[in-house]
């Protein structure tokens, strides 16, 4: 009963005692919004009101609610999405779940101002995580809008490629995953120490490192779908050093050709239409959302695969004086190999380092791993110099470690994939056109491929992501011949 008292006392403070929904009404028009709006944000607004005023105005947008008190939940609308301080996630991850990256440009937030007199803080905390989300979508739409039809394109080609596939049993033994920062050389001792009791798991553009130090990683994992990335891939395949246990790979990812000798453990983004293609062609697959930097999906795959503790190095999120990577690095011949007596290779690591700290990427990587500390498990450990925003991790449980690899055995089955790569190509393209024709999918599938396929914005349809995908197929079987 008191609750209840509590909970009228503060909506009498939110919202007007005689016509709060004119209120919220005159809130609405005051603010002059725009008309492609197709998601609001709403910073507490207590009761329903203020919702109900947009509902009126934008019946088709989509209204999402996250609340600084939740004692509101009792008056909550079903039909739209609320996060409350109690509800087991963070904010960010629940507006990744409400808001696909594609619709970054037409987010609006707003605020209701009452809210900010009484909850302070905590309203604000809310409006700052909301901007980082919108940030970083914002990146991803802009880097989808530039590579969407390079990656489409690489899902159908590196189905090629794909001979073994492997399925996962989630295995005890701890995992070491390796970035490319600087701080990575820090580690490696410590790393070669572990061999044989630790599942090494390492983001391509580390492979050159552990190879200068005679470390062999149990599994490479490659996301990046720009042709820069096979640098970083063909180090796999030079003379007799091996990966051990197989590639995980984005299929969206630039892939060499070469990697069709080693087992997949194909990474599915979560999207409707790569499932759709991987469950007609019988190829498992583990769900990994794209995150923008390996390491992020290195550290979201190991949580799958493993219940044993993390440890991560090489995670620096930041450039060393003009060192921007461990060396020797994928990229190191391009500095090197062209360095002048005018231009010496110093001066091009400089100029490299200052573009990168410049870029704002580093920061956009480092708060979105702070905003996952909360929420992680007490077993990820940080193994050497790697960012700031790792520092409060547990301490290192190192002599812990077991003392040999029994605990990874008989943890991945390889799987045979049927069929030749130029008709299982086909069949995934056909796979997606009837799904574009099925009223179950179509909304959907064109939701997801649109932005990839078209991305400058034109209206498109069916049909032309039809035309599009076949175009596309047959483009990849050209350069299979060729």
């Amino acid at each position: 009963m008191n609750e209840t008292l509590s909970r009228f006392a503060r909506a009498e403070r939110l919202h007007s005692r005689y016509n709060p929904g004119a209120e919220a009404e005159r809130y609405i028009d005051a603010l002059n919004l725009g008309a492609n709006i197709k998601f609001f944000i709403l910073i507490e607004p207590g009761l329903g009101y203020l919702a109900q005023a947009l509902r009126d105005r934008y019946a088709n947008s989509k209204i999402i609610v996250l609340h600084a008190d939740s004692g509101f939940r009792a008056n909550a609308a079903p039909d739209v999405p609320a996060w409350y301080p109690d509800s087991g996630e963070t904010a960010q991850n629940f507006l990744e779940r409400e808001i696909p990256d594609t619709a970054a440009s037409s987010v609006k937030i707003i605020e209701w101002r009452p809210s900010l007199r009484l909850y302070g803080e905590t309203c604000l905390a809310l409006v700052a995580e909301t901007a980082e989300f919108i940030k970083r979508a914002d990146a991803g739409y802009r880097t989808a809008a530039a590579f969407g039809a390079r990656w489409t394109a690489n899902f159908f080609r590196n189905l090629a490629l794909i001979r073994t596939a492997l399925r996962f049993k989630s295995m005890s033994a701890p995992v070491v995953i390796t970035g490319s920062g600087p701080g990575l050389e820090t580690a490696l001792p410590r790393i070669s120490a572990m061999k044989g009791r630790v599942f090494i798991l390492a983001a391509s553009s580390s492979v050159m490192a552990l190879r200068e130090r005679g470390i062999e990683p149990d599994m490479v994992i490659a996301v990046d779908g720009g042709a820069w990335a096979l640098s970083h891939l063909y180090p796999c395949f030079r003379g007799q050093w091996t990966v051990k246990r197989g590639l995980a790979a984005a299929l969206s990812a630039s892939l060499p050709s070469q990697c069709a000798v080693l087992p997949f453990l194909v990474l599915n983004d979560g999207s409707l239409w790569q499932s759709l293609v991987l469950r007609e062609l019988g190829i498992p697959s583990v769900i990994v959302l794209q995150r923008g930097t390996v390491t992020a999906s290195a550290l979201e795959l190991a949580l799958r695969i493993s219940s044993g503790g993390i440890y991560l190095a090489g995670l620096d999120l930041s450039v060393r004086d003009i060192r921007t990577h461990a060396r020797p690095y994928g990229f190191d011949h391009l500095f090197f190999g062209a360095a002048t007596r005018l231009r010496p290779a110093y001066s091009r690591c400089f100029t490299r380092a200052r573009d990168t700290r410049g870029g704002g990427s580093h920061d956009v990587y480092a708060a979105w791993f702070k905003s996952r500390l909360a929420a992680w498990p007490k077993r990820i450990f940080s193994l050497g110099d790697n960012h700031a925003v790792f520092e409060n991790l547990p301490a290192d449980p190192e002599r812990d470690l077991p003392g040999e690899s029994a605990a990874m055995k008989g943890s991945f089955e390889e799987v045979p994939v049927n069929g030749e790569s130029p008709a299982r190509r086909r069949r995934g393209v056909e796979t997606l056109c009837r799904a574009l024709d099925d009223p179950h999918y179509a909304k959907i599938i064109r939701g997801e491929l649109a932005p990839l396929l078209f991305p400058c914005g034109e209206e498109c349809g069916s049909r032309e992501i039809k035309e599009a995908l076949r175009g596309m197929a047959e483009r990849c079987e050209g350069g299979d011949r060729g």
